[in-house]
């Protein structure tokens, strides 16, 4: 009886901590998601954009086995994917290494890697059209919807002016899509006439506003740059990095082929 008793309560005490474990991973995701939910107000227009955005999907590049053997020797954590792919495009030839001579070649000055710090969205971060409808004479409620008037170019950008711009643009993109999981890209357009088919009702007695927004990611964190060596000694091979610096950066960028929507219903013109 004693032994039925402790197995119950083994059994008892397995189950609450397999409860507590679940409960803690449920939490986990759920504030996970939270983050950047996005808002019922913020709606896709992939499908009626008049304007095709050509994808900004960055692959992350794969290190080839000898461009991995010497990321491993860097004192300095590389990330850059334009860098990699040069190392991956290089070979060394064994007769050279062979012959035991000290070479030292120097590739660039580079932005290394990006440490994101912080990332948030603004889901009204540039305004891009405005419906309207003065229904104060109207008898019934008037149905109005989202039409673009004209096309619209949205840019984002890095706050502030960094040596290799491009470089670092590139894997802020990367970083920023990774945390949000969001089509992201540093332009887009939404072209004219797109529409969406969601309608706002105007009161009588009541004008209407119908604002669009387009929505972006900020960006803030790290760039570390460095200059970067080569270095061929006694058969071994190696990257070395010399005089790095770190700098704070930002970058605002777009949220691709998504608009918020504010509407407004007022008694006298705003």
């Amino acid at each position: 009886m004693r032994n039925v008793r402790f197995l119950f309560v083994v059994f008892l005490f397995f189950c609450l901590c397999i409860s507590g474990t679940f409960s803690v991973y449920a939490n986990k995701q759920e504030e996970g998601g939270k983050k950047y939910k996005i808002p019922s107000s913020v709606l896709n227009v992939t499908k009626e954009n008049t304007y095709p955005n050509p994808s900004q999907d960055l692959p992350k590049l794969q290190p080839s086995e000898l461009t991995q053997q010497l990321l491993e020797t860097s004192n300095v954590k590389i990330e850059n994917p334009d860098l990699i792919r040069i190392l991956n495009e290089s070979s060394i030839s064994k007769p050279f290494i062979a012959l035991r001579h000290h070479a030292t070649i120097y590739l660039g000055n580079w932005p290394l890697n990006y440490v994101s710090k912080e990332t948030s969205a603004n889901w009204e971060y540039q305004k891009i059209n405005t419906n309207f409808y003065d229904n104060r004479n109207g008898k019934a409620p008037y149905k109005i919807h989202y039409v673009q008037e004209m096309q619209k170019l949205v840019k984002g950008g890095l706050t502030a002016k960094v040596p290799n711009a491009g470089d670092v643009k590139k894997m802020m993109l990367l970083k920023a899509t990774e945390k949000t999981n969001l089509p992201l890209s540093f332009e887009t357009i939404i072209g004219a006439s797109t529409k969406k088919d969601q309608y706002y009702n105007i009161p009588i007695r009541k004008l209407g506003y119908l604002d669009a927004y387009a929505p972006a990611i900020n960006e803030k964190g790290t760039v570390t740059y460095g200059e970067v060596y080569l270095v061929l000694k006694g058969g071994k091979k190696k990257l070395t990095v010399k005089n790095v610096t770190s700098q704070g950066i930002g970058a605002w960028i777009p949220i691709q082929d998504h608009v918020t929507f504010k509407f407004n219903a007022v008694e006298s013109p705003r």
